[in-house]
């Protein structure tokens, strides 16, 4: 009706804020640092929405099996679909996703379900670091490699991977049906709980830790048999990654994550001595998985495939968290090929080590979108990595600006930059 006066939409507040390139870690302890060296944008832990819980009991059945993966209690390691829907609704309607280059992000603390409403803090630390619109195997390495720094900074030691994959639909779909069929033949060896538990998760009797059902399993199939061709390659790179970088691993075949939210990589961190005790047991740090069809559930406008982590434990002593400054990075890092990407993170973590930023995108391959990036951002100087300086351990150091360039080891990689700057 004309002249009507209409009712003006309250905007919502944002809960995702990017920082410049110029950052200055107020309040933030290293783990913000050290993410950031790898490419992860520290921001403020996105708020979860009512509209989220919704979202996350129309896909997750609250019935089901809910598997615990560390610790217990208030802070607990569980998959929550709810925190994973928040950031994906915070990040498109911040229209901060773009499909030239995948969006890393760092954030601390996210409360679950069980701890809304309670107060933060309290003698435990939470980490998530989250890669949202790639679904190369690189992001898998880029998160475990981050996170084993950021709880090495923490003082934890001896630290190793247990992985795990469930591959694409069809290979989660053909591996539920093999081992629905496995367990209702086996029906009496099971736990009276499991029985119960697997007639809503087909997955329940497979991670059970009861000795009797973990002997059962032991004969069961295996996801891993099941994964399509491509869901195959992405394990096998995601694995070669692990041992390029000299990182304890090994499969875990009862690790298989919630079906209805996760895909292909699972994976958990520990630790053999997670106190200062020798025979200490086993403690599990992080848990990470892909989501990549979420954004497709929750009927968004596009697909957007994410991997992210959450690290999780019980703070030994108090941390003072100081103001860390990092300068804007000069240095563009530039690789094309294989084995320059298993190379790449070894370059990152030497730069690290050297108080050297630098941006990357090692989820792009070609050498031409990396540089007309490094170009667009007027970055003065190039690193560029190719099957051949990968094998000699070396990097072509480029001048954007004169175009003058230069081979140069890995080793004498930081001090060469330093006398650039001078």
């Amino acid at each position: 009706m004309k002249g009507a006066k209409t009712k003006k939409q309250k905007k919502r507040p944002s809960t995702l804020e990017l920082k410049p390139p110029f950052l200055s870690f107020k309040k933030l302890d290293y783990a913000a640092e050290i993410s950031y060296y790898y490419g992860f944008m520290p921001i403020k832990a996105p708020t979860i929405e009512r509209e989220d819980v919704i979202q996350a009991n129309r896909i997750d059945d609250p019935n089901a099996h809910k598997k615990n993966y560390g610790l217990t209690g208030d802070d607990e390691l569980r998959i929550h679909p709810e925190e994973k829907i928040a950031l994906l609704r915070t990040c498109e309607e911040q229209k901060l996703i773009s499909p030239a280059q995948p969006l890393m992000l760092y954030y601390e603390g996210i409360p679950s379900r069980t701890e809304q409403g309670k107060k933060p803090g309290g003698h435990y630390r939470r980490f998530n670091l989250d890669v949202l619109g790639t679904t190369k195997s690189v992001a898998e390495a880029e998160l475990i490699k981050a996170s084993l720094e950021i709880l090495r900074d923490k003082g934890f030691k001896d630290l190793y991977i247990d992985i795990n994959s469930i591959g694409d639909k069809d290979s989660t779909m053909n591996f539920a049906r093999e081992i629905s069929q496995f367990y209702r033949k086996h029906g009496s060896e099971m736990q009276t709980h499991c029985r119960t538990h697997f007639k809503k998760d087909v997955f329940a009797p497979v991670e059970c830790t009861h000795e009797k059902c973990r002997q059962l399993s032991e004969q069961a199939p295996k996801s891993v048999s099941f994964l399509s061709e491509p869901s195959r390659a992405h394990f096998a790179e995601a694995l070669e990654f692990l041992e390029s970088m000299h990182i304890p691993y090994k499969i875990d075949n009862h690790l298989l994550g919630d079906r209805r939210l996760c895909c292909h990589t699972i994976f958990l961190i520990k630790t053999l001595n997670a106190s200062d005790k020798a025979d200490a047991p086993e403690e599990t740090l992080a848990l990470g998985y892909r989501y990549n069809s979420l954004a497709k559930k929750l009927d968004m406008k596009r697909d957007i495939p994410g991997i992210g982590v959450t690290i999780l434990f019980k703070e030994r002593h108090n941390t003072h968290k100081k103001t860390h400054r990092i300068k804007n990075p000069q240095v563009y890092f530039i690789q094309f090929g294989f084995d320059a990407k298993l190379k790449s993170l070894e370059l990152i973590e030497t730069l690290r080590n050297a108080k050297i930023p630098l941006h990357q995108s090692l989820a792009k391959d070609k050498l031409s979108s990396q540089l007309q990036t490094a170009e667009n951002m007027k970055i003065p100087y190039v690193l560029i990595m190719g099957q051949k300086e990968s094998l000699e351990g070396s990097v072509i150091v480029r001048n954007m600006t004169t175009r003058f360039q230069e081979t140069v080891p890995i080793t004498e990689l930081p001090t060469y930059l330093k006398e650039l700057k001078k």
